[in-house]
C-alpha cells in the first residue's frame, strides 16, 4: 500500500472535510492528528470514521516528542497542516491560545517534520512535502479596488491573523533554511458543511430557525470572497499534486459579498425552504451590533496562478453553494446539537470588557 499522507486538524471544518474528500477519491491512507478542541468532533467524520483508509489519532501539535512517534510509525509522504485556531472574535478575547496553536504549534510540527524529512532515503526524501494551510487574512485590509496576490505584503490586524502569518513565515524560512519541501496555500472564507455555528453563515441559519437575532457587525458592508468548501479541499489536493515546493498559492472563490447581502441571500432561502416560521420574513431578525474591533474591511483574492499553472478553478458559485449549505444544516440539526457543548452558545465573542452591544 502507497504510504499515508497526515493531515492535521483533520477533525475540524476544513480538514474534516479534506479528510472525507480524499477517502472518497483517492486510494492510499490518511492518518489523522487532531487535539480534539471545542470545534472538533469525531461526529462530524461519523461517515468516515471506520474507514479502512482512515487512521485517527489524538493528539496536539505542539507536542513534539508525540508528533515525532506518529510520523516515525506511519512514515507519511506528506504532511497538510490545518490544524489551527481559527475564529477572529475569540482571537480578540483570548490571543494566547492562538499564539500556542498557530505559532508555537506550527514551529514545532515543522521540526517535527523536518527531522523526519532529513532521515527520509531517496527517492521518498524528495517527494516529500509540508503543506501549510494559510488565510487571506494575513494580508491584512483592501480599499474598494484591487485584490490580493501572493506577492501582496503582509499586515495583519487581528490576534487570529498575526498568529496565521507568523506560521507562514516560519514555513518560508524552513524552506529557504533548511530545503524543506513546503507549499503554503492563503484561501479566502470558507463555507460549507460541518462548520462550526459561530461562523456567520451557520450561525446566521440557525438563528433564523429558531427566531433569534440575526446580529450584524457595524454597517454589514465589510466584503469577504467565499469559498466553498468543497472548492477549497480540490484546490489542496491539486497543490499537494502538483505545486513547486517553496510557492505560495492564493485560493478564491471569485465572489465577493458584503456581509449583509450574505445574510439576506441566507434570509430569503431560509424563508423559501422553510414557510412555516412564525418570523417570516427572517430578514426581520436582523439587527445592527457593535463592530468587530479592527475589523477589516475588504478581502478579495486573485486566483490567478493556481488557475494558470495548476488548473483549478472553483466549481461552485455562491448562490449553488449557500444553497446548497443552508439545506446541510436544516438537515443536519442534530449534528448542530451534539457538537455545540456549553462552552458555546452562539453568544457574542470579541467585545473588549468595557464594550457592549
Amino acid at each position: 500500500m502507497a504510504a499515508p499522507i497526515l493531515v492535521t486538524g483533520g477533525v475540524g471544518f476544513i480538514g474534516g472535510n479534506f479528510v472525507r474528500q480524499w477517502l472518497a477519491h483517492e486510494q492510499t491512507p490518511v492518518v489523522n492528528l487532531d487535539k480534539l478542541t471545542y470545534a472538533a468532533n469525531l461526529d462530524s467524520l461519523e461517515d468516515v470514521l471506520d474507514h479502512p483508509l482512515h487512521v485517527f489519532v489524538q493528539g496536539d501539535i505542539a507536542d513534539g516528542p508525540r508528533v515525532r512517534r506518529i510520523l516515525a510509525e506511519h512514515r507519511p509522504r506528506a504532511i497538510v497542516h490545518f490544524a489551527a485556531e481559527s475564529h477572529v472574535d475569540r482571537s480578540i478575547d483570548g490571543p494566547a491560545a492562538f499564539v500556542e496553536t498557530n505559532v508555537v504549534g506550527t514551529f514545532r510540527l515543522l521540526e517535527a517534520a523536518r527531522q523526519f524529512w532529513c532521515e527520509l532515503p531517496q527517492p521518498e526524501r524528495s517527494r516529500f512535502r509540508f503543506l501549510h494551510v494559510s488565510t487571506d487574512e494575513v494580508y491584512g485590509s483592501l480599499g474598494p479596488v484591487g485584490r490580493f496576490t501572493e506577492t501582496s505584503p503582509y499586515a495583519p490586524n487581528s490576534p487570529y491573523s498575526a498568529s496565521k502569518a507568523a506560521g507562514d513565515h516560519f514555513v518560508r524560512a524552513y524552506h529557504h533554511t533548511y530545503g524543506l519541501p513546503a507549499l503554503v496555500t492563503n484561501c479566502s472564507n470558507n463555507y460549507g458543511p460541518y462548520q462550526f455555528p459561530e461562523k456567520l453563515i451557520p450561525l446566521m441559519v440557525l438563528n433564523a430557525l429558531e427566531g433569534k437575532p440575526l446580529p450584524v457587525y457595524g454597517d454589514g458592508q465589510q466584503v469577504r470572497d467565499w469559498l466553498y468548501v468543497a472548492d477549497h479541499c480540490r484546490a489542496i489536493q491539486t497543490v499537494l499534486a502538483k505545486g513547486d515546493p517553496g510557492e505560495v498559492y492564493n485560493i478564491g472563490g471569485n465572489c465577493e459579498r458584503a456581509n449583509l447581502d450574505v445574510v439576506r441571500a441566507i434570509c430569503e432561502i431560509v424563508d423559501r425552504l422553510c414557510p412555516g416560521l412564525s418570523h417570516v420574513p427572517c430578514s426581520n431578525l436582523i439587527s445592527y451590533v457593535a463592530d468587530r474591533p479592527g475589523h477589516d474591511r475588504r478581502y478579495a483574492i486573485d486566483a490567478g496562478k493556481i488557475r494558470r499553472e495548476l488548473g483549478w478553478e472553483p466549481q461552485e458559485n455562491f448562490e449553488s453553494g449557500l444553497e446548497r449549505t443552508v439545506r446541510w444544516y436544516l438537515e443536519n440539526r442534530a449534528w448542530v446539537e451534539r457538537v455545540c457543548s456549553g462552552a458555546y452558545r452562539r453568544e457574542r465573542l470579541g467585545l473588549p470588557a468595557a464594550s457592549s452591544q
